[in-house]
């Protein structure tokens, strides 16, 4: 497939998707959404490649969402016009809507609005740049609020995703508050977030693909479960990830090594 909207590398068991609109502040349309899917699906059966990276073309915004003039023509509309066939676009936009499980490292710089977090709120790792903001601009334009605002309470607490979706174009959230409630974990300077990003996912494709996918799967989906259930089901995770007698680092050598670290 040849991608217009969105750009797709891949080098050393990463793969980095750039959103690729920036003159439209990366919003996305409905070829956006056909392309998204087609990189994660090629993404997740791609073996040689270990985890990915999320990022968006240097501008104003990582996206405000929807592309709204491009919905207006015909033929552009993001959703069907029947309602019974319609389906949510993050369906489409996702990684874990695309059953990718491939861990995904997600690098926000500038405007995150509306239907950007349909990509941030399936990411695994999240960070962002000193100007990054958050809103929700539903409701202010007399839209309900709700498809990315419940996926982000995943990430935030409810009170905080409330108020976000309640205020709409009157509030925006701060790179450091999102910090404090947990919808990202790191703060970069601007000019250093790509690189960031790319050390991370460095860090991570590294390890054993089969023990950092089923960390993801295991843990993603356990949310959709009851407590208990979904600490019952993790030890076949285990089980399946970890087969009886199958190495998957050498531990000796590993042990034999000293290694460093950083503290966050």
């Amino acid at each position: 497939m040849t991608y217009e909207t969105i750009t797709l590398d891949i080098s050393g068991h990463i793969a980095t998707i750039t959103l690729n609109r920036p003159d439209a502040m990366n919003s996305f349309t409905r070829k956006m959404m056909d392309e998204c899917a087609h990189a994660w699906r090629h993404i997740a059966e791609t073996d040689d490649i270990h985890c990915a990276v999320l990022r968006a073309a240097p501008g104003r915004a990582f996206s405000t969402g929807v592309d709204v003039k491009a919905a207006m023509q015909p033929g552009g509309s993001v959703m069907h016009d029947n309602i019974w066939t319609a389906e949510d676009p993050g369906e489409k936009l996702g990684p874990k809507s695309n059953r990718c499980w491939k861990p995904v490292i997600c690098a926000v710089n500038g405007m995150a609005a509306g239907g950007a977090f349909y990509w941030i709120n399936e990411a695994d790792i999240v960070i962002c740049s000193e100007d990054a903001t958050f809103f929700d601009p539903h409701v202010t334009y007399g839209m309900t609020a709700a498809l990315e605002p419940i996926g982000a309470t995943y990430r935030m607490p409810l009170g905080d995703v409330l108020r976000m979706a309640l205020l709409g174009n009157d509030e925006r959230i701060s790179a450091m508050t999102a910090l404090r409630l947990g919808l990202v974990t790191e703060i970069t300077p601007n000019e250093a977030l790509w690189d960031r990003a790319q050390a991370l996912a460095e860090i991570v494709a590294a390890k054993p693909p089969a023990a950092t996918a089923g960390t993801v799967k295991a843990i993603w989906e356990s949310l959709d479960m009851p407590r208990s259930v979904a600490l019952r089901t993790a030890l076949k995770y285990c089980q399946i990830g970890n087969p009886v007698g199958t190495a998957q680092v050498d531990r000796a050598a590993l042990m034999g090594t000293k290694q460093g670290y950083t503290v966050r």
